[in-house]
């Protein structure tokens, strides 16, 4: 088989994936159980939460242009889905003292190992590279509604 056919052969396939669209409506947002709302996080916190974090971890994602395009759609829509399946800040105050507790010191440890928020994401999210101040500050945060 030639060079030509398979490109052929992949430029016909990608063009057909592109009838599988994803998902994009949000779960409703209740701003009661909400983690910013709930323990009152100061502006500075909420932005940097809202920059960084609430994308994949929220009932409020944001779909940017290239998740029209699969495969990349599938691979965000994923992404988003197994955040919200670890810790869902919109929904904080449906979850148990014990669930609270865990997810404050997951983010805890990720922020300070900079695991969070990913690597892919900040590729295309620059204002989510968060500076040591701003990682220091989140931190201190989640340690004060521990």
């Amino acid at each position: 088989m030639s060079k030509k056919k398979i490109l052929l052969g992949l430029g016909i396939l990608l063009l057909l994936i592109q009838v599988i669209r994803i998902d994009k409506t949000n779960p409703p947002v209740i701003a009661e159980q909400d983690l910013i709302h709930s323990m009152n996080a100061n502006a500075e916190v909420s932005h940097i939460l809202k920059i960084a974090c609430y994308d994949c971890h929220s009932n409020e994602s944001k779909y940017p242009w290239y998740t029209n395009v699969a495969p990349i759609s599938w691979w965000v829509k994923n992404h988003i889905n197994k955040g919200r399946g670890s810790l869902n800040f919109s929904e904080w105050q449906t979850f148990t003292d014990a669930k609270k507790a865990h997810g404050i010191e997951e983010s805890i440890i990720k922020i300070e190992k900079k695991w969070m928020p990913i690597s892919s994401y900040k590729w295309m999210h620059a204002d989510a590279r968060l500076s040591d101040e701003q990682r220091n500050l989140l931190i201190n945060w989640f340690k004060s509604i521990q």
